[in-house]
């Protein structure tokens, strides 16, 4: 679905602040993967995202795309972000940035449904709120009798579970999650990772998520990739990552760079 080859970014080049963020970074992300990805805070893992999503463009290196009707793979590295917003979707920690909080949900959803029809006009009749009240009816949150009111009268966790699936609406190709159950309470984040994994299947989603919970890194996905200075550290299948423990990946983070790893640089939960 996606190759990435060669990445580097290098950020303030030949300044006393030069910070070489990603270091020769290639990866192959298959076809209905779920990948989680762990790293301390500056690992690289946002930088890469922002690569991928095409919110800059790298210093070095090339990125390319599968077409998924004809199989042919594509560069993208120069891409416009906007342009990739067509097939890529991606969700931040933070659950006001992925809806338009002064909007009305159902002013929220035509847009949803406007994405990647350049010129359409929907009219917002009987028959599409009753498609949207459907959708909605998925989250179990009781949205789809709130169609008129404005998103900020949302809690946190229902706009982030609004993101979602207004997100899988859109039939992304790859859908990065940034930490996006970070910022909500124990209960409503594990209701969107719920939700997550049921669109994921749903949909047949190719998903990279970046998490601080060890436990979801291991208990999710087909996949695991490790970040640490810039570099993919470790690439852990399914086979393996369901037998490894929390304990297992600080001893081969320790093997690999010949260091501790301190307890603030990745939480265990």
């Amino acid at each position: 679905m996606v190759r990435v080859e060669n990445l580097n970014m290098i950020f303030a080049s030949g300044t006393a602040d030069e910070n070489h963020a990603l270091k020769n970074i290639s990866l192959t992300v298959r076809q209905g993967d779920f990948i989680t990805i762990i790293g301390s805070n500056g690992a690289g893992k946002s930088t890469l995202y922002n690569i991928i999503a095409g919110t800059y463009g790298p210093t070095s290196g090339r990125i390319y795309i599968k077409n998924e009707k004809d199989d042919a793979e594509r560069d993208i590295t120069r891409e416009a972000e906007y342009k990739r917003a067509r097939y890529i979707g991606r969700i931040f920690q933070n659950p006001l940035l992925g809806t338009a909080g002064k909007m009305t949900l159902e002013d929220n959803m035509v847009i949803c449904h406007k994405k990647g029809y350049k010129g359409l006009r929907i009219s917002l009749d009987k028959a599409m709120r009753e498609t949207f009240r459907e959708q909605l009816r998925v989250l179990g949150m009781g949205l789809e009798n709130r169609l008129q009111d404005n998103v900020d009268l949302f809690s946190g966790g229902q706009r982030q579970a609004l993101t979602l699936l207004m997100t899988v609406m859109s039939r992304p190709s790859l859908l990065l999650l940034d930490e996006h159950t970070a910022a909500l309470d124990p209960r409503n984040a594990e209701l969107i990772m719920d939700l997550t994994l049921r669109f994921a299947a749903d949909y047949r989603l190719t998903v990279m998520m970046i998490t601080h919970n060890m436990v979801h890194a291991l208990r999710f996905g087909n996949r695991l990739l490790m970040m640490d200075g810039g570099e993919i550290i470790l690439d852990i299948d399914a086979a393996e990552k369901a037998k490894l423990t929390t304990g297992d990946i600080v001893q081969r983070f320790k093997d690999i760079k010949k260091r501790e790893l301190a307890n603030d640089e990745i939480l265990l939960s």
